[in-house]
Order: C-alpha cells, then sequence, then structure tokens
C-alpha cells in the first residue's frame, strides 16, 4: 500500500475549508440578495395613501417620475425593479389610481399594470348653460373645460340623441355618478343618455303622460319652477300653478324665463322694459313653455311637476319680507294686493333693478 507523504495529507483537508467557508460566503451573498428581492417584492413600500394620475400617452419615464414627486415610497428602487420584473415599463395605463398606505410593491405594481382605475364620484347641479356644466365637471376629468364644450354643442351628436339643442339640456339630470378619470366627452355624454333613460322609467312616463307632457316639456317647468322657489314645500304648488295656466291657455308670464331671455340673473325686479324683450322664452308675450329647459333642473323639481298639488291658483307673488317664500291667489284681485305690497317692500330697500 502507497505511502502520503506527511506534507501531502494535509494539502486536501485546507482546500475542503476554503471551499466550504467560499460557499458560506456565497450562500450568504446569494441569501441576503434573495432576501433584498424578496423584500423589493413583498415588503411594504407606500408610506401614505395617494391618487396618481397617469395621462394619456405617458411611457413608465413619466410614471416613475410621477410616483416619486408624490413622495409616497420608502424604497423607489423596488418600484423600479418590481416594473422591470413584471413588465410593466411595456404596458403602461393611463387612469386615476388610489394607492393605498401599506401596500407592498407588488401590489403597487399589479394595480398599475391591470389598469383598473378607481372610480370617482361626479356631481353637478346650479347649472344653466352648458359652458357652466363644461366648467364644472372638466375638474374631474382628463379631459378640459374646452374639450367637453365642442362635443356638448356639436349639433351632429345632438341630433343623435333626439333631442334639438335647445332641449338638449334634458338629457342632463344633475345627480352624483362614478365616472372615471379618463372617461372622455364623448363617453360622457353616452352616459348621461343611458341616465336619462333609466331616469324616466314607467312610473315617470305614465305620470308625464298623464299631465299631457312629454319628458322634456316636464322638465322645462320644472327648470322655471326651481328658479321660482327656493322652497322645497312650495315646488309642488307651483308646478301646479303652471299646470294650471297650461290648462287654461293662459300665459306663463314666468319672471326666470325674462331673467333667461336677457340673460340677466342679478335682477330682483322685472321692469315694463325687461318684459318687452322678442324672445321665445318671454312667457309674457308668447304662450305656452318656452323652446326649452333654462337651468338643468334637479330631480326633486322634475318630480315636483310629475306630482304637482291640486289646487285652484293661479297666480304668484314673492312675500314682502323677501323670505323666499310666496302668496299664491286664485283671482287678480288678490293677486294685486300681494303685488302691491312686494312692490313697496322693494321700494322701501331701493331695490329697482
Amino acid at each position: 500500500m502507497a505511502i502520503i507523504p506527511k506534507n501531502q495529507a494535509k494539502l486536501f483537508p485546507k482546500v475542503g475549508k476554503i471551499s466550504m467557508l467560499i460557499f458560506a460566503v456565497l450562500f450568504l451573498i446569494v441569501g441576503f440578495r434573495a432576501y433584498t428581492l424578496f423584500g423589493y417584492i413583498f415588503k411594504p413600500n407606500v408610506a401614505k395613501s395617494a391618487i396618481i394620475l397617469i395621462p394619456s400617452g405617458a411611457d413608465y419615464k413619466a410614471v416613475e417620475t410621477i410616483v416619486l414627486q408624490k413622495n409616497i415610497l420608502t424604497e423607489p428602487k423596488a418600484f423600479r425593479w418590481v416594473s422591470k420584473k413584471k413588465a410593466y415599463k411595456t404596458s403602461v395605463k393611463p387612469g386615476r389610481y388610489g394607492i393605498k398606505k401599506g401596500w407592498n410593491t407588488n401590489q403597487l405594481v399589479n394595480l398599475l399594470r391591470s389598469g383598473e382605475q378607481t372610480p370617482m364620484k361626479v356631481t353637478f347641479n346650479n347649472v344653466r348653460f352648458f359652458d357652466e356644466l363644461a366648467g364644472k365637471i372638466d375638474r374631474y376629468f382628463e379631459a378640459d373645460s374646452v374639450q367637453f364644450l365642442a362635443v356638448l354643442s356639436n349639433d351632429s351628436l345632438i341630433v343623435n340623441y333626439h333631442f334639438r339643442p335647445e332641449t338638449f339640456s334634458a338629457m342632463f339630470v344633475p345627480n352624483t355618478y362614478q365616472l372615471y378619470w379618463t372617461t372622455t366627452p364623448t363617453e360622457f355624454v353616452e352616459r348621461m343618455n343611458r341616465e336619462y333613460l333609466k331616469f324616466w322609467n314607467e312610473s315617470r312616463l305614465e305620470k308625464a303622460k298623464t299631465l299631457g307632457l312629454t319628458p322634456v316639456e316636464v322638465t322645462t317647468l320644472a327648470s322655471i319652477v326651481q328658479e321660482e322657489t327656493i322652497k322645497e314645500a312650495e315646488k309642488a304648488i307651483v308646478a301646479g300653478l303652471y299646470l294650471n295656466r297650461l290648462k287654461r291657455g293662459m300665459l306663463l308670464q314666468a319672471d326666470p324665463t325674462i331673467k333667461y331671455a336677457i340673460h340677466d340673473f342679478t335682477v330682483r325686479r322685472i321692469t315694463n322694459l325687461m318684459l318687452e324683450v322678442d324672445s321665445p322664452y318671454n312667457t309674457y308675450r308668447y304662450k305656452g313653455l318656452p323652446p326649452g329647459p333654462i337651468n338643468f333642473p334637479e330631480i326633486t323639481s322634475i318630480d315636483a311637476v310629475l306630482n304637482a298639488k291640486n289646487h285652484s291658483y293661479l297666480y304668484m307673488c314673492a312675500k314682502e319680507d323677501f323670505s323666499g317664500s310666496h302668496n299664491f291667489s286664485t283671482n287678480l284681485t288678490q293677486h294685486n294686493i300681494y303685488a302691491a305690497r312686494y312692490r313697496k317692500a322693494l321700494n322701501q330697500n331701493k331695490i329697482y333693478k
């Protein structure tokens, strides 16, 4: 049997120890790297809740800038690494995204990559014209008011929905709707049409038919009712009054239509000169309802017309205490008494317009 020299016998154990040491170091390095990458993916990385808006056409670089400017990440490197591994850099989707505190990077990238936007509650009311509507809603959307107004005033689009420019506002029922930030003006109009058709359900259509009015005519009358009184309890009474006048073929003589005709809504006193304006919206000169709504009436105003009070009133006059309430009359004699009281109060307060 061959005998291994003593110095040669010690050589291999030394090599084994070095190998084990190297292996241990590599293991630690790999383990540390694995732990770091695991942390990149699953460790909480969102320091605070926020809303992120990613515009149409944005690339990954733009998204990264937006996210970093929000100052919501505790580890920006993790966002870059996970985005690369999940191929988010080539699949950016525009939208409004609600980011929650405590999310890990994986959750954040998954949401942005999915394109599943966080919807918004869009509310509009107290609107008279489409430019006002465009100005109110553009803060909710990526598109601006100019883009919205261009669509809202598009005659071809209006005709497609079976309206006229004068009546198109009747399709927009003021309410709160859930919509996405990337909703385009055309998509917004389409949504409003669906909501309009949903609003005019069988029950409301039947009530309108009983009154002898179309939905647009109901909305037109509701717009006058809304301008006439700030008191919810009076709306159904005012609606019944105007319905009585329509049935008798009387002029509506509604002051709000004069303000609309002269485009001055600061007026507190209607003068004889104002009554002379030649406009189809002048209900002191032309019988029946005006060509279309004079504002975007709220649901309560529309329902007030559909559920109008059955009474004999034909006249109304604001109370002289300026409370916003009205005196109602069945005859002109009593109405003139109330009107004289109101004119006296206007004069005493030096309100001439």
